[in-house]
């Protein structure tokens, strides 16, 4: 599997990934063209140093997307971590390794930046996705809140 940047082509295939699990939150628009807001969303990832947009393609098909964030902090003395976000595989590619190998993959990026630790929430909903990041070895060690600041649709 090739893991890179994500490309502004790339944008539909990911979108649509993202969709085929919406849980909570507003449902995503798949018409063409794209919502300018996911425009904006993709310019502003592309451009900050902390984020990245990343691809997973397997014989030159994207199979699998995530989003990584190096979050700087006070704790442990100024340490940094990383942030792992939308960890989406394709329907029809799943339960092959690729999330783990994708999950792996990311987790390096993060020890190249000497990030003290990794982290990444999952909806309450998503138990299959909880067996799988506690397969890898990820432990449940804080409940998550959220307070929604816009209406939804």
């Amino acid at each position: 599997m090739l893991f890179r940047d994500a490309l502004l082509a790339d944008l539909p295939t990911i979108v649509a990934m993202l969709a085929e699990e919406q849980i909570g939150g507003r449902a995503d628009d798949l018409s063409e063209p794209l919502d300018p807001a996911y425009l904006a969303a993709f310019d502003a990832i592309d451009r900050d140093p902390n984020q990245r947009l990343i691809v997973a393609e397997l014989d030159g098909a994207i199979v699998g997307t995530m989003q990584l964030s190096w979050l700087p902090g006070l704790i442990n003395r100024g340490a940094w971590r990383g942030q792992i976000e939308a960890v989406r595989i394709a329907k029809d590619k799943r339960s092959l390794g690729l999330g783990a190998e994708m999950i792996g993959w990311a987790v390096e990026r993060f020890r190249e930046r000497d990030c003290f630790m990794a982290q990444l929430t999952s909806n309450n909903d998503r138990v299959a996705a909880h067996r799988f990041y506690e397969r890898l070895g990820w432990k449940k060690s804080h409940a998550g809140f959220k307070l929604m600041l816009t209406k939804g649709d």
